[in-house]
């Protein structure tokens, strides 16, 4: 094949997805693939805890039925795990060459591609990285509004609460060649109060990570008001001070009685100048040269937000810092250091730390770093969380 037939093969699989239902993808990868002379392709999406690559079902029709029926692949003790892990391709060759190429839409990991051939020359190679990026957005076009993709990614159903705060929160990694951010949150099916956000402008990247009273769907709902009231706020160019006062109206209008903590950011990702006010939440850890930088981000304490008219009007101090190129920049609520296993023991602060530093030390992105933090959390209380845990990880590194 040709790079114009190459060509014409893309175009066609992009202009038949288009029209397909999510079900007919895998098939319609698996005709592109066989088209291009590889002996097959299956399709591999992450589950909802990042625990599995779910295979996309071959469905029958005028199109190859793809590779069959497939077991799940496990993230953690795979080549397809290790593809999606490292966000590179993984190759085997036992009875045939196997290859498993990352699925990225932007800087989100969504799955794995995997392309089974006879032989493979370098032009070859280098059409199979082309076909998985248009296979990832494709399917990451498609899982936006399609519940049986949704259906396939997760393990059990979704608590209300939990579905209510996933529907109001951004994927779990952005980025661009300036800056990566990325968060994770567990108990991923059941969480209730905690939430988080990330956006980016023509020049900023927006953090924001929110911590709401309880654990229950009156949680979500305020968690769920809190990230519509800053991002209506931050779409106006409002400011951080902005922001918190519109959540704290917002509460005390919506939610009485209910208040949370926060801490919104804004990073300047030509400068690095980092800009963030912290609302009773635990401090913002950063991570410079593969170390924390002691006391680097606590500052005086403010309330909380939703407090009430009963406590005197609030004014929202916004603080400053300072970053380097290559610097991490770490929020997380209460439940991650607070967790504790079945002796008792506290997860704790340094536990934490030594995890992200070891993390950074050995040169994981930020998705794959936090991936080994939850992890560990979860490890240390036996999977079982009593409290919600969420972490956001933004690195700045900018291209100059």
């Amino acid at each position: 094949m040709d790079d114009a037939a190459f060509g014409r093969l893309l175009g066609d699989l992009l202009d038949r997805a288009h029209r397909a239902a999510p079900v007919e993808l895998a098939a319609l990868v698996d005709h592109a693939a066989r088209t291009m002379g590889l002996a097959g392709a299956a399709v591999y999406l992450a589950d909802v805890q990042q625990i599995h690559l779910v295979p996309l079902p071959a469905t029958p029709g005028p199109e190859p039925a793809g590779e069959g029926t497939r077991d799940p692949e496990g993230i953690e003790d795979t080549l397809g795990g290790w593809a999606y892990r490292t966000q590179s391709v993984r190759i085997s060759s036992e009875d045939h060459l196997t290859l498993w190429l990352p699925l990225l839409n932007g800087r989100e990991r969504i799955g794995v591609l995997r392309l089974t051939a006879d032989a493979l020359d370098a032009a070859t190679l280098s059409r199979c990285h082309t076909l998985a990026r248009l296979v990832a957005l494709v399917t990451a076009s498609k899982a936006a509004t399609s519940d049986a993709i949704l259906k396939l990614v997760r393990t059990r159903p979704m608590s209300l609460q939990a579905e209510l705060a996933w529907a109001f929160m951004p994927p779990l990694t952005i980025g661009t060649t300036d800056v990566t951010s990325s968060a994770v949150l567990e108990p991923a099916y059941e969480i209730g109060g905690d939430a988080f956000d990330h956006a980016l402008d023509e020049r900023h990247l927006h953090l924001g990570v929110i911590d709401a009273m309880g654990h229950d769907v009156a949680s979500g709902l305020s968690s769920a008001l809190a990230l519509a009231s800053c991002r209506c706020a931050r779409r106006i160019d409002a400011g951080l001070a902005g922001i918190a006062a519109a959540v704290d109206q917002a509460l005390a209008t919506w939610a009485p009685e209910r208040l949370l903590t926060a801490v919104f950011a804004q990073l300047d990702l030509a400068t690095g100048r980092l800009t963030w006010a912290n609302f009773g939440h635990p401090a913002p850890l950063l991570i410079r040269r593969h170390r924390v930088v002691p006391n680097a981000l606590i500052r005086p304490a403010q309330l909380p937000l939703g407090l009430g008219p009963e406590y005197p009007a609030p004014t929202f101090r916004v603080d400053h810092a300072q970053l380097e190129p290559g610097d991490r920049l770490l929020i997380h609520t209460d439940g991650v250091t607070d967790g504790r296993g079945p002796s008792g023991e506290l997860f704790g602060e340094a536990r934490l730390i030594d995890t992200v530093v070891r993390a950074t030390a050995a040169g994981e992105a930020a998705p794959e770093a936090l991936h080994r933090l939850i992890r560990t959390i979860l490890d240390h209380q036996n999977g079982r969380l009593t409290d919600d845990a969420t972490i956001l990880l933004a690195e700045w590194h900018p291209a100059a």
